[in-house]
């Protein structure tokens, strides 16, 4: 489905980064290691590498990756792109300082808890953690992300869930974002930062 999705030479969801991501630039240190999760065509993790970081971007979508591999060279920065799937990922431990999950609400319950485990596994001590998403009240908006409201986040499940790590920032809220044409218009958001202890 992601691989047919990304079967076109337009960007779906832009060039730019995630509003979340650049709203939040200020936590990605240069020189870091950073992973952007499901990175799709690229955008986050090219922005990750245009602010200094070290950058491994995953995704399971040969034609997102190619994608990702131009905007990478276009904005003249080094990203190691690696196709795997995410839920075969090696969450290596301590392997990153800073993981970067972004509209990633495609796993069911049960893979989400194991990839949820595996993010904060792979943060090195004293690493962050980014994570946007969906609330629920997406749906009514429709202008992005899955149907299924068990695929989308509320606070409470990202506390239960992140119970190990020292959140810093958690809010819902509204606004009109425009990434391209996978996410457009008003929007139904959630916000995690999330510290791993030292």
């Amino acid at each position: 489905m992601w691989d047919d999705r990304f079967d076109t030479p337009d960007y779906v969801y832009g060039k730019a980064p995630a509003a979340f991501l650049t709203d939040h630039a200020g936590w990605l240190t240069p020189g870091a290691r950073g992973l952007a999760v499901a990175d799709g065509e690229g955008r986050n993790s090219t922005f990750m590498a245009q602010r200094g970081l070290s950058v491994t971007a995953m995704d399971s979508s040969p034609n997102a990756i190619a994608k990702a591999r131009a905007l990478a060279a276009e904005r003249g920065v080094r990203v190691d792109h690696v196709e795997a799937s995410i839920t075969d990922w090696d969450w290596a431990p301590a392997a990153f300082d800073v993981v970067a999950a972004i509209f990633i609400q495609f796993l069911r319950p049960a893979e989400r808890a194991a990839v949820f485990a595996g993010m904060a596994r792979t943060l090195a001590p004293g690493g962050t953690l980014l994570l946007h998403g969906y609330t629920p009240e997406q749906i009514a908006f429709g202008t992005g992300g899955p149907r299924n409201p068990d695929f989308l986040y509320t606070e409470a499940l990202l506390r239960g869930q992140f119970a190990g790590l020292e959140i810093v920032e958690l809010r819902s809220y509204e606004r009109e974002i425009s990434e391209g044409v996978g996410h457009s218009g008003r929007s139904a958001l959630i916000d995690m930062v999330a510290k791993k202890p030292a």
